[in-house]
């Protein structure tokens, strides 16, 4: 009977699980639609004018498929992650629902990434939505480890090297916020391009611990 209640236990515990990943898929699906909601579409009554409108509005089409591509990472991240998650806890639960925030926040800080205004605030608050994001699935990983809710005995070592990935992108994003203010945007978005580079050297340092 006690064999019995435990298996019912652990299974109810891997439903919860496989439910907080629907709902994480759901989200993220609503994120990317609200992402290209925003989308300013061109306009103009001959082919060179509509060229001309899209070209006018290519810096909203640019931070479209950065932040795309940003989000895209983050919930891949997060399916390599949860496919090993065998159990929730209260603590993960709401982990994990402050990182879905700053998800859901992504369209409206790459509204704000192009609006008119003062650079440094705007790219800010973008930056630290990813610091943000990164740090709490870095909190997250942790979470998941030291409270053994993977389904194996010892942890993958998928989580070792997202745990580093996402510890990179947060410094590569906080590092940028004062650039932008120091610098200005060139020397800002150039903080973003160092993130695989920054990621490369990472991982291959893990790599040699390892050995």
């Amino acid at each position: 009977m006690k064999t019995r209640h435990s298996n019912e236990t652990g299974e109810a515990r891997a439903v919860a699980a496989d439910r907080l990943t629907t709902f994480v898929d759901a989200v993220i699906a609503i994120a990317l639609t609200l992402l290209a909601l925003d989308l300013p579409a061109p306009t103009g009554d001959t082919t060179d004018a509509m060229l001309s409108s899209a070209l006018a509005h290519g810096k909203e089409y640019l931070a479209f498929a950065l932040s795309f591509t940003v989000i895209a990472a983050h919930w891949r991240a997060h399916h390599e992650i949860f496919r090993y998650v065998g159990s929730l806890s209260g603590r993960l639960t709401s982990l994990t629902l402050a990182w879905l925030f700053m998800q859901v926040l992504m369209p409206f800080a790459t509204r704000l990434l192009t609006a008119d205004g003062a650079f440094p605030p705007r790219f800010s608050f973008y930056a630290l939505v990813q610091v943000l994001a990164s740090a709490t699935f870095a909190l997250i990983i942790r979470k998941i480890r030291r409270e053994h809710l993977h389904r194996s005995d010892v942890a993958p070592p998928e989580f070792a090297q997202s745990l580093v990935r996402s510890i990179c992108l947060a410094a590569v994003f906080a590092v940028s916020v004062p650039v932008s203010f120091l610098i200005g945007g060139t020397g800002a978005y150039l903080c973003w391009l160092t993130a695989p580079v920054v990621l490369a050297v990472a991982r291959r340092v893990q790599s040699r611990a390892v050995q």
